[in-house]
Formats: structure tokens, sequence, C-alpha cells
């Protein structure tokens, strides 16, 4: 059986912590932050980490 293969764009979007749990970044961060509040742009700056459901689908596509 061959190897699986990875799935290039999810690798970009997501970085796996320490003890195997995946971290990834906020979206409505590009543009149009005149319409956003100081306080919602913080909050957008940090990462945060994939919901439990999300994590299992996202493994299948990125193999350790």
């Amino acid at each position: 059986m061959s190897k699986m293969k990875t799935h290039k764009g999810t690798q970009k979007r997501f970085k796996r912590t320490g003890s195997g749990k995946l971290k990834r970044s906020h979206a409505y961060t590009s543009h149009l932050f005149a319409n956003k509040s100081q306080k919602q742009k913080r909050k957008l700056r940090k990462s945060s980490m994939v919901s439990e459901g999300d994590q299992r689908r996202i493994d299948t596509m990125l193999p350790r």
C-alpha cells in the first residue's frame, strides 16, 4: 500500500502543537478593517485551536 499524501492546502493553514492538537488562524483578517472595532481586530490576531469535530476530519488530511 502506498503512503498517504499530505493535503497541501491543509498543511499551509494548520500547525500541530506539541500535544498533537491543531492550531489555526482566524478568518476576516485580510481587509475592511475600518468597519471592525479595535477589540475585534485585536482578538483576530491571536490563533486558536481547531474544534474536536473538525480535528478528526483534518487529521485525515495531515498524516503524521
